[in-house]
């Protein structure tokens, strides 16, 4: 089935130049790029993204960190892409990651891993739409 998630290579990474091999590594899994732009989340920005957070002991750490510096984010096509991209980033703790996924590849802490993406078709769905409009979707 074909499917779209969602993509968020992180401040850290971006400090790092880490854009384009992310980017590259992400095509080279097959999939395909339909949405991106680079923005600089507000701290508030960050909270609404992960509200489902909010009552986590991480989240002000986590959303302090987002709005740290520009993130690229990005709405990526394929067939079963959430599914897809969740294993090519692999594990959220970079220490447990599997050799190969872009958190073992340049994550530098558990905060500080690299990517995120969506988890399942209904946070796909709100992740899209909270930085992107259907004109700037492409495909």
């Amino acid at each position: 089935m074909l499917q779209r998630t969602f993509c968020i290579i992180k401040p850290d990474a971006v400090e790092r130049q880490l854009v384009g091999k992310i980017l590259a590594d992400i095509q080279a899994a097959g999939l395909k790029v339909v949405a991106m732009k680079m923005i600089h989340m507000t701290k508030e920005q960050a909270q609404g993204f992960y509200a489902v957070h909010k009552e986590r002991p991480f989240f002000e750490s986590l959303t302090e960190y987002m709005a740290s510096g520009p993130v690229v984010c990005a709405v990526l096509e394929a067939e079963n892409a959430i599914t897809r991209y969740r294993e090519l980033m692999g594990a959220t703790n970079p220490a447990q990651a599997a050799e190969g996924t872009l958190r073992k590849k340049y994550a530098v802490s558990l905060e500080a891993n690299a990517v995120h993406g969506s988890d399942a078709p209904e946070t796909a769905a709100f992740e899209m739409s909270y930085f992107f409009n259907a004109l700037e979707m492409v495909g």
